[in-house]
């Protein structure tokens, strides 16, 4: 029997995967490390399932699912959950907060719409994970972390007043829609008086 069938304690971020457009399986295997639940939208099963990817849950129109039945079965123990396009992320979201999920790695969502997980950003731990970037949340509006030299993107509400202090010294500035940083290797601390999104490379 795989570890994949053993039952899941919901402990690990699950993995919520979108869209895969310029996603590339290297980007989102460290995802997978510990064998999350995997919900997949029905536009990326093939390749998914290509890839080697255990899928727990598809979320699809009833017209995907008469067409794969076959996958019931041949994925065992795979299930569908009926959706449609323009709520792939709302029903995933609201699925795994049913099946008591504390966190999720959103693939192929547009980090530029994430203030529109603001009513899911309170009762889970939401990730957005791209090609090369990952965001994730300041719920605390106080954030301290050591960085690489490198540049990080802030991302929040326009206008936003951030403060940003490290090495270099200490900066505010409001926040406009794409707001990237330069800073130094070492500690530097963030803090604005609202929810705001922090994205670090990955590649």
């Amino acid at each position: 029997m795989s570890s994949h069938h053993f039952v899941k304690e919901q402990q690990e971020p699950a993995v919520l995967i979108l869209d895969l457009e310029k996603i590339t399986f290297d980007s989102i295997s460290p995802l997978l490390e510990w064998v999350p639940t995997v919900l997949v939208s029905e536009n990326c099963v093939d390749q998914v399932l290509s890839w080697g990817i255990k899928i727990d849950v598809v979320l699809a129109s009833e017209d995907f699912q008469k067409a794969n039945l076959n996958l019931l079965e041949e994925q065992y123990p795979l299930r569908f959950y009926t959706s449609t396009t323009d709520n792939f992320l709302a029903d995933g979201l609201h699925y795994l907060m049913a099946s008591n999920h504390q966190a999720a790695h959103l693939v192929g969502f547009p980090h530029e719409k994430a203030l529109e997980l603001g009513l899911f950003l309170e009762k889970m731990d939401l990730t957005i994970q791209e090609a090369e970037w990952k965001f994730y949340p300041v719920k605390g509006g106080k954030f301290k972390k050591w960085f690489r030299a490198s540049d990080i993107e802030v991302f929040g509400q326009e206008g936003l007043p951030v403060e940003l202090e490290n090495e270099n010294g200490k900066l505010i500035l409001p926040l406009t829609y794409v707001t990237i940083l330069e800073v130094p290797e070492g500690f530097t601390e963030i803090q604005a008086p609202g929810v705001f999104w922090i994205g670090e490379r990955t590649a």
